[in-house]
């Protein structure tokens, strides 16, 4: 079948699904297949539940016209979510980053949401597969779309472009995260770059934050481009970001200095779309971060930053800093290993260990494999666990009690269970 063909259906259908579990009625299922699943074994599940079609790549799933044999599953949903995305011409605005992309994500959202109809990547989907699903919730109503693209080779981001087809795009920052696949610094800004490379190439408009000189540099000489970060001004970091901007007081509900670049973003792409200051500073004010990201958490006479999302070096010194900075007593970093640092993980890690006890913390606790083999010199306010079921071992014999603390690591580390102990 043809991709018109599949639109067609696709635009009489109640959107698309790639998961049994979450079949609506009339919708189309996409038989995507994973390392350890094959969707095309969960088609006629699928049908049964209610979709309408099942796209499946597998001639021995074929089993009636219900059933839509296509070459590749996935290179069909990328197709169609392109197809649709030029068909509907809404105003696409991308972005990637080492660092801060979910949170600039929302932020961008919760401002344009004020004024316009808007679609925005749902949680981290930002893959190969979560752009084309972002793409397909796109709608006629939808004034604006908000990609969040996330990678970790050369060549992703480049690939995500040429399915969504960018207006408008950010990069948030360039750090020390994913070095396993871009295998250094230099592979990390030319794998993000691909972005502005798209942007150039397409004459598309770029947002640069004039604050962080790696993004002006890339940018060069480029005409299209958008330049902020020169008229705001960070007045705290902590507990919350406090700024100026146009002389106007923003109080929001996010920590660390680290937040400040990801806010006057969203205020740059607030006033780009002729969003009001008023509506630009509230919608500010009252974003409140969730999901483990730069969450502040009262329990039991604790404080708590859980920043447990997602971890690398670059993020991990930041909250440190941020951490380290705040008056407070009985200060506790639980800092979990970080992941896909390659042949560097021994010596990020052990950076980490070693500056977390330059900084006005009471004791640190290190949570994993690459931590728990860092080398410590005789200091007893540091401790480490091999495994998370160590430190729960630990935390369940001791009492949280007026403690300030830090939860920050990989998402692999999942230790916002370490809530159930405090």
């Amino acid at each position: 079948m043809s991709i018109e063909s599949i639109y067609e259906a696709f635009l009489n259908s109640s959107g698309v699904c790639t998961d049994t579990r979450k079949i609506s009625n009339n919708c189309i299922f996409f038989a995507l297949k994973g390392d350890n699943f094959n969707g095309n074994k969960f088609a006629s599940e699928a049908l049964k539940k209610g979709a309408t079609f099942a796209v499946i790549d597998e001639e021995r799933f074929n089993e009636g016209q219900q059933y839509i044999l296509v070459d590749d599953v996935l290179k069909t949903l990328q197709n169609l979510a392109t197809y649709h995305r030029k068909a509907l011409k809404t105003p696409i605005i991308s972005l990637t980053g080492s660092n801060g992309k979910t949170t600039t994500k929302e932020l961008i959202n919760s401002v344009l949401s004020t004024t316009y109809k808007t679609i925005a990547t749902k949680g981290n989907l930002n893959n190969h597969i979560g752009v084309p699903l972002t793409l397909l919730n796109l709608t006629s109503d939808t004034e604006i779309g908000v990609v969040e693209m996330g990678a970790n080779h050369q060549r992703e981001i480049a690939f995500l472009c040429d399915i969504a087809y960018p207006d408008y795009g950010l990069i948030t920052n360039f750090g020390k995260a994913h070095l396993e696949g871009f295998g250094s610094m230099e592979g990390i800004v030319k794998g993000k770059s691909e972005l502005y490379d798209h942007l150039k190439k397409h004459e598309k408009v770029i947002f640069v934050n004039e604050n962080d000189k790696k993004q002006v540099e890339q940018v060069g000489n480029y005409s299209n481009s958008i330049s902020f970060g020169t008229d705001t001004t960070l007045l705290e970091a902590q507990p919350f970001v406090k700024l100026k901007f146009n002389g106007e007081i923003i109080q929001t509900q996010l920590t660390g200095a680290y937040n400040y670049n990801n806010i006057i973003a969203a205020i740059a792409i607030g006033l780009q779309f002729k969003v009001s200051e008023k509506d630009i500073i509230s919608a500010i004010e009252n974003y409140v971060p969730t999901n483990n990201r730069s969450q502040i958490i009262e329990k039991n006479s604790n404080k708590i930053f859980l920043d447990a999302y997602n971890a690398n070096p670059t993020s991990m010194v930041a909250a440190l800093d941020n951490f380290g900075g705040i008056s407070a007593t009985n200060k506790i970093a639980i800092l979990g290993d970080m992941f896909e640092l390659g042949n560097v993980a021994k010596k990020e890690h052990q950076h980490i260990a070693d500056y977390a006890q330059t900084l006005n913390i009471d004791n640190v606790y290190l949570v994993g494999a690459n931590f728990y083999n860092t080398f410590i010199p005789n200091n007893k306010y540091v401790k480490k666990f091999k495994t998370f079921e160590d430190l729960k071992d630990h935390l369940s014999t001791f009492s949280f009690k007026d403690n300030t603390l830090l939860i920050k690591g990989s998402r692999g580390m999942a230790l916002e269970r370490v809530l159930d102990y405090i």
